[in-house]
């Protein structure tokens, strides 16, 4: 009875060294190159601007079954409150060039 007791928390140990990195292989993962089924770099994907609560800028990557969102930041590192849409609102086409069909 005693040894069950350590199963779960052994189970959680190896699943969040799985996720350490992604891939296993110690080395970080490239955040730039989507992974996914229709794997590519992520500049051959077309960006959109989404608008957070407070009005300021991110951009904004669907392609199908992962997402990306990263904050819109001037060349000085602070945010881009630029006004381009309402508060949590989406610009663009953010789906686009991907061939898996997004059904939202």
């Amino acid at each position: 009875m005693t040894k069950l007791k350590f199963v779960p928390l052994l189970v959680a140990g190896f699943a969040l060294a799985a996720c350490a990195d992604g891939f296993g292989d110690g080395l970080p993962a490239d955040k730039t190159i989507d992974r996914g089924t229709d794997a590519k770099d992520l500049s051959q994907l077309q960006a959109g601007i989404w608008v957070d609560p407070n009005g300021c800028d991110h951009w904004i990557i669907d392609d199908g079954v992962e997402g990306y969102l990263s904050a819109r930041l001037d060349r000085y590192g602070k945010p881009v409150c630029s006004g381009v849409a309402e508060p949590t609102r989406t610009v663009g086409d953010f789906k686009g060039g991907s061939r898996i069909n997004d059904p939202n």
